[in-house]
């Protein structure tokens, strides 16, 4: 997918920035659709299915953490980056518990919002794992058609979150290092930190684990990161 062919929703009720984010990202080739408030903003998502919605929190009518929920609601994958001014570690997990893939705070810098926007565009272009198929418990993973399935019944995961299952199932058994898996997954030009992997980890656990908080497939290995065992049980 090259520039010219990706169209981005931004969705921004501060002029001047909708402004700065429209003509730095049609210079970079990027088609740009706009909207200003919460309601527009997902009937856009819906209808027009954009291949990426930049999204700010506080919106008119409709706050972005709702968008992003409706989105998500509506089956679509579409990758999300939501902007913020707000600090709060809560509105950061909030964000990643209801679907968005990355977490910009204002002020941020463009090149780096930038740099983000490519980051997820590139993992939207298809996996560079060579197997395409796995199954693990009562799961089924299709890396070509990106469906996720228990027992037959689809789960809905996001494009983040499948990327990253992706990868420790390509790698079971092995210990990854937090570092490595964010380099890997996201490659080195994303700007999220390591409470934002473990975020989506903690996502994903959610909704492949019995019990979450004792967990037996995606394991933590102290000191160093994950591990995942397809076979459900803690290795020694």
């Amino acid at each position: 997918m090259t520039p010219r062919e990706t169209r981005v929703l931004v969705v921004e009720d501060d002029e001047a920035l909708m402004m700065g984010l429209v003509e730095n990202l049609e210079v970079e080739g990027y088609t740009v659709l706009q909207a200003v408030n919460g309601n527009d903003a997902l009937d856009m998502a819906i209808k027009l299915k954009p291949d990426l919605v930049i999204l700010d929190v506080m919106l008119p009518g409709m706050s972005g953490y709702e968008v992003c929920k409706h989105i998500r609601e509506e089956g679509l994958r579409t990758p999300i980056i939501m902007l913020t001014a707000r600090k709060e570690e809560f509105d950061r997990v909030l964000g990643f518990d209801l679907g968005t893939d990355d977490y910009v705070t204002k002020p941020f810098s463009i090149k780096e919002l930038l740099a983000r926007v490519k980051a997820i565009l590139r993992r939207s272009d298809g996996s560079t794992i060579e197997q395409r198929k796995f199954a693990f418990g009562d799961f089924d993973m299709d890396l070509e058609s990106r469906t996720f399935t228990k027992k037959g019944e689809e789960i809905q995961l996001t494009r983040t979150e499948f990327d990253l299952l992706a990868y420790f199932l390509a790698h079971e058994g092995k210990a990854l290092s937090r570092e490595n898996l964010m380099n890997d997954v996201w490659g080195s030009s994303y700007f999220g930190t390591q409470r934002s992997l473990d975020s989506f980890v903690a996502g994903l656990r959610k909704k492949i684990e019995k019990k979450p908080s004792d967990p037996k497939f995606i394991l933590t290995v102290h000191g160093v990161g994950y591990k995942f065992s397809s076979d459900g049980k803690p290795k020694k």
